[in-house]
């Protein structure tokens, strides 16, 4: 029923998509830095874009706590989207490159396990320098 409502079809491979998710992950995992500064820059434009809605100080004023946390969870959220897209990107360049899905798949699990684990030795290390 709801096949003959859209107008078009395309086919989805679920292991492509798997692929490009693990590597999103991994990609996500990795660049701990990276991020943060992507969290960063999106909770200062969300600021910068919000005050433009409000016609007085006051009332923006009034609203900041409330509003900054709330575009900090936003900004969180949304930080994942480039990584989604180097994700697809990364899982392209390997299916091209080994010729399989398999292989990408493979690699982006190690490549998960790997940035976790140096993911957590340097946050160790960042703690016992303080």
């Amino acid at each position: 029923m709801i096949v003959d409502l859209i107008a078009f079809s395309f086919e989805l491979d679920t292991v492509d998509l798997a692929g490009a998710c693990i590597w999103s992950l991994a990609l996500y995992v990795s660049f701990d830095s990276a991020k943060n500064w992507v969290a960063s820059q999106l909770d200062r434009w969300f600021n910068f874009a919000e005050g433009w809605l409000y016609t007085s100080v006051e009332e923006f004023e009034e609203t900041r706590p409330a509003r900054e946390s709330q575009n900090a969870f936003y900004a969180s959220v949304f930080s994942i989207i480039p990584f989604l897209i180097l994700g697809v990107a990364t899982n392209w360049v390997i299916n091209i490159s080994f010729g399989g899905s398999s292989w990408a798949i493979a690699l982006g699990l190690m490549t998960c396990a790997i940035g976790g684990l140096l993911t957590l030795a340097n946050q160790d290390y960042d703690n016992d320098e303080d």
